[in-house]
This record gives C-alpha cells, structure tokens and sequence, in this order.
C-alpha cells in the first residue's frame, strides 16, 4: 500500500485548522477568486473534505480592502472569534513592485461563529505603512502575540517576520519586532520572502514555521524556535535552521509545500501538519492566479531531542 499523500481540500491554499474547545475542527483558506472568507467545520479532519462551506465575509466592491483576500486564520481569542486576513483596494503594484496589502479582522461574539453577526473592525495596524500579510496570533504564558509578514523598505525583498504584543485580539500593545529575513539561498529564489508564520509550543520550546522564496516550485519551509522562558520580544531568544524543513518532492510530483498551520489530530499530543501544495510545476502565466494549491494534511514526527521532523510533503513520513 503506498503511502504518498492525497490533497485533503484541492484548490485551497494557505490552509488553516484549528481544533476548538466544542470538539470541532474549523478550516478556512484562500479561495481561488479572492473574494471572500469561507470556514467549514467537522468532527474529523477527514470530514473536513465534504464539510459545506459557510461565507463569513465577502469583500465590498470598491475600498481600501475591496481586492484580494488572502490567507484568512480563524482564532477564538478572549471570548469571541476573530478571523484575520490581508486585502488590498487594488490588485495594481505600488512603486516598489509590491501588491498594497494591510491587514484585517473581523470578530463574532457568538458562541456559533455560522451563527450571528460578523463585524468588519478594521486595520490591524502594524505601525509601518507597507505591504504586509499572513497574520496569525497565539497566547503564551498569559500574553496574546500577533506574529506576520511585512515589507520593510530599508530591507531588500518582499518580507520579514514580525512579532508585537497585542492589548487586545484588534490592537497591538507594542513596536514590531522582526524575527527573521530572507538570508539563506532557498529563502531568494524567485523572490526574498519570509512568510505564513504559524506557531507550534511543545517539548519547552516555541516554534515558529513560516515560507520562503516565490510560490512556485521553489516555495520551501524554515523554522525558527525559542525556549518557552525565553523573552519572546527578544530576536537574540530565537535560533533559525539554516536548511528548511519542507521542501518539493519531484520524484513524487508534489510541489511548492507551504503557508501551513499546525492541529491537534486524534489526541492532545499528537500534531498534525497542515499545509498547501502543488502536485505539478508547468504553470502558465502568474503562480498567484494559478488555483491548482492544494490542502494537505499529515502526522508531525518528532527528534529525539524534540525537534520537530517535517518531513516529505508527499509522505506520511
């Protein structure tokens, strides 16, 4: 029996899944239209394949945020859901070639995010006025963090990840402070990019995953981690490989792995990697427009010393 890996969800890239207090799994992900933010939920993973697709939010026609909705991440932060996601009021470059993306939130207070009223909050305002992307948040030793993408422009490329305490799940409590930047080769081909962060806090240590290079069969994973007492707002507490951790797998026709986010699967130790890819490389025209990033889903493995190991994108292991 092989065991080379099936896409979960085709046609939906940025992938992510979140198991919540009801014993639910929520997915959500960016459509191939742009257009709109859609969750689904299930009792398994599996289940997640055929869920309906509920519409939280679409875009308005003309605005600051009216083009382009990428990478949207349900959370339940402070008692109420919170859905963050990038929009821009354009889909023109600006004059560094960049696409002109802020980030967003909306929130439900409900206790049923299909349920209720979803409430547009506006800009999550990083304090720098460029390009920026891929928001995500998680809560460590009592403190909620926003961790993302941003162009820096003293910095050459796309992005760096960035992280600030937050005063409440809309608002930041802090300066960004980066984390990392596109240094090593594989984070440079195509473009400098350092994206889709997601954070995994096991063995001690927080570990933060994120994406380089362009979105093309190039796109790889990296991985920063910190001791869980470390200062967190200190870039000195945090070590990156040098290598990535996740790359394409020609020989099993899988392609561009990335933008993921970790999930609990069938009990509270065992963590599931989620993420998206392409099962081949011959794209016409522009990878963006291209829908063919799949949903991928597979079992985390662990070192000895409590790394986590990522292995193929193709296989189980």
């Amino acid at each position: 029996m092989s065991d080379l890996l099936e896409p979960l969800i085709r046609q939906r890239a940025d992938p992510h899944i979140s198991a919540q207090a009801d014993a639910l799994y929520y997915f959500t992900a960016s459509v191939p239209q742009y257009d709109r933010i859609e969750l689904r939920r299930a009792t398994s993973i599996d289940g997640l394949a055929n869920a309906p697709a509920f519409v939280a939010w679409r875009k308005p026609d003309t605005g600051p945020w009216s083009e382009l909705i990428w990478a949207p991440e349900l959370h339940f932060n402070q008692g109420a859901w919170y859905v963050y996601f990038a929009a821009a009021h354009t889909r023109a470059l600006d004059h560094l070639g960049m696409f002109q993306h802020r980030m967003y939130a909306i929130r439900n207070t409900s206790v049923d995010p299909f349920t209720g009223d979803w409430e547009f909050l506006g800009q999550v305002d990083s304090g720098i006025d460029s390009f920026c992307l891929d928001a995500t948040t998680f809560t460590h030793q009592g403190q909620l963090y926003y961790l993302w993408a941003q162009k820096d422009p003293a910095i050459a490329g796309n992005s760096n990840l960035y992280i600030a305490p937050m005063s409440t799940p809309w608002q930041l409590a802090g300066a960004p402070v980066m984390l990392s930047k596109p240094e090593f080769d594989w984070e440079c081909r195509g473009f400098l990019v350092n994206e889709g962060p997601s954070v995994l806090q096991r063995h001690g240590k927080v570990f933060i995953s994120y994406s380089a290079s362009a979105t093309d069969e190039n796109y790889a994973m990296g991985l920063l981690w910190a001791d869980e007492n470390a200062d967190l707002l200190n870039p000195a507490s945090w070590h990156k490989s040098p290598e990535p951790v996740m790359r394409s797998c020609a020989e099993d026709s899988v392609f561009g792995p990335g933008h993921n986010s970790f999930t609990e699967g069938r009990s509270p130790d065992e963590v599931l990697l989620v993420y998206h890819a392409r099962t081949y490389t011959e794209i016409e025209g522009d990878p963006l427009w291209n829908p063919d990033r799949h949903t991928f889903v597979k079992p985390m493995r662990w070192s000895a010393e409590g790394m986590p190991l990522f292995g193929r994108p193709s296989r189980l292991d």
